[in-house]
């Protein structure tokens, strides 16, 4: 394990230039003593790393030094050949690139190390598409990844809803994201950091002017804060039913925006009350009405309520549907 992390804290040291101790050690999870210990072993065996001291500070190589030391591990080779998505491949017109890497990266793989390769590669396979979500429309897809490419600014109309004028915008293009079947765009205006749903672009116009990226950007860290920030702003709706045990096992699969939480108790009939979260009440109601005499409202009242007005409505509608029947057989 620590001949692993002494070549890696060498081939990150080539990549980044500079690291401060205590990024190493987040990295490996270690503490930072021991990558100073780290250190003072990869010195002794003659690679000339140095410390530089104060802010700003951290570990170096010195001058140009590098080393062709690309040993991977079996975990590490498997990795590389662990099938990515097709589908996201294909969007960046990458998928015949990436066969090509594989082959060559396998040919160039020792006897001993190939047979985890083609296994990793032939067992596993990633589809990130749903059951039933609908594929996105991406034709500009290509427009921008390269305007990201180049670091050039793309000039785009952007349509942001039904209910909403299209805006025209110039960009510094940040990176691009995918997320399930949709990509965005993440880009800067105005000095701030904003993703753009690629689908909604209906021109894209890449110009002359280089782009700009704002300093330490971090794309990955971007969107993870990001998608925290949406979903803490999304809508919630808390409803307490109380369950039969004959469709407990199918709440979690009844509903796309039903969001079920643990078991609160468990009575002696076997009925379990539990809560579940909605985006709005409407979505509970209907949920509810989809389990028949199978789950009773308990939370909120004005819930209650309006599932049990709902269900009388639906019996007055068959009632009618079966009076009217009736009268049309009479009269034939």
């Amino acid at each position: 394990m620590r001949a692993d992390r002494l070549l890696s804290i060498v081939l990150l040291l080539q990549t980044h230039r500079h690291l401060t101790a205590g990024a190493l050690a987040e990295r490996f999870e270690v503490s930072e003593r021991t990558i100073h210990r780290d250190m003072e072993a990869l010195s002794g065996a003659g690679i000339p790393v140095v410390a530089e001291r104060g802010t700003g500070g951290g570990w170096s190589i010195l001058g140009e030094y590098r080393t062709d030391l690309t040993g991977l591990n079996e975990s590490e080779i498997q990795s590389l050949f662990v099938t990515q998505s097709p589908k996201v491949l294909a969007d960046l017109k990458l998928q015949k690139a990436s066969e090509g890497a594989l082959l060559k990266l396998l040919a160039a793989l020792p006897a001993i190390h190939r047979r985890g390769a083609e296994r990793a590669r032939q067992r596993i396979y990633i589809d990130s598409k749903g059951w039933s979500q609908f594929e996105e429309s991406v034709p500009l897809l290509p427009v921008l990844q390269d305007a990201v490419w180049h670091e050039h600014k793309p000039k785009i109309i952007y349509e942001r809803g039904p209910t909403c004028e299209a805006v025209e915008r110039v960009l510094d293009p940040l990176g691009l994201v995918a997320k399930g079947n949709a990509w965005y765009l993440v880009a800067g205006v105005d000095e701030h950091v904003r993703s753009y749903r690629i689908a909604r672009i209906s021109s894209a116009e890449i110009l002359a002017t280089p782009s700009q990226t704002p300093p330490g950007f971090d794309l990955a860290n971007y969107w993870e804060k990001s998608a925290e920030t949406f979903k803490s702003t999304l809508p919630s709706y808390v409803a307490t039913f109380r369950v039969s045990p004959s469709v407990f096992p199918r709440l979690r699969f009844a509903g796309r925006f039903a969001r079920v939480g643990d078991v609160i108790e468990t009575g002696a009939d076997g009925w379990h009350t539990l809560t579940v979260r909605f985006d709005v009440e409407e979505m509970a109601c209907e949920y509810a009405l989809g389990f028949g005499v199978n789950l009773e409202v308990l939370e909120p009242t004005a819930l209650r309520m309006k599932v049990a007005d709902m269900a009388q409505k639906v019996l007055k509608l068959y009632e009618a549907s079966s009076t009217e029947q009736k009268r049309s057989d009479c009269t034939q």
